[in-house]
């Protein structure tokens, strides 16, 4: 892809003007998440709360991080999990048992995601809930 029209050259250490496009693309998505998606903006309400509940708790640098990774790839999965359903949905609008195995699976791991949020939220939260920080 070297040397094409509006694409990153491999080696180039500044962006082009590739990625205006690529941002504009990504926030425009972002947009219709939160218009369209009832999943995303309980899970920013969640993200809102576990940020002002880490704020009252004055969580260290090293928590904070695991905060915001574990937020960030539970809304990364969902984001995944609605574009699948998307894609799958337009690709076979009738009942079909792999596109049902596809949703299924993204669905999965969305909840595989927010299983490991759950954990790392305990494993940050709880001990400031006990008093043991």
């Amino acid at each position: 892809m070297a040397g094409s029209k509006g694409s990153p050259r491999w080696g180039g250490l500044l962006p082009g003007p590739w990625m205006a496009g690529a941002l504009r693309y990504a926030l425009q998505g972002c947009g219709h998440a939160l218009a369209t998606e009832h999943h995303i903006r309980f899970l920013l309400l969640c993200a809102a709360v576990v940020a002002s509940v880490g704020g009252i708790y004055r969580l260290s640098l090293l928590e904070w991080a695991l905060v915001v990774l574990s937020v960030g790839s539970v809304l990364a999965a969902e984001l995944m999990n609605t574009a699948i359903e998307a894609v799958v949905d337009l690709a076979s609008p009738g009942q079909h048992p792999l596109a049902q195995r596809a949703k299924d699976l993204a669905a999965a791991a969305v909840f595989v995601s927010i299983v490991g949020a759950v954990a790392v939220g305990l494993l940050v939260f709880l001990p400031h809930f006990l008093g043991r920080r």
